[in-house]
């Protein structure tokens, strides 16, 4: 009977072992990765005036 007495005691030792503390709190920044939706392409984001005419105007 003694032996059921502690198991109890080693479940309960386990446990705490293993979820006692929280872990490590974690940065917001660390939590963040930024990177752009597309690659900048320079020779379609140039602005070109007379594009802009025939494509709105005509």
């Amino acid at each position: 009977m003694a032996h059921q007495e502690n198991a109890p005691d080693t479940a309960q030792v386990a446990r705490r072992a293993r979820f006692g503390t929280l872990p490590e709190r974690v940065s917001t920044a660390d939590m963040v990765e930024e990177k752009p939706a597309t690659v900048p392409d320079p020779a379609r984001d140039t602005y070109n005036s007379d594009e802009w005419l025939v494509r709105t105007c005509l």
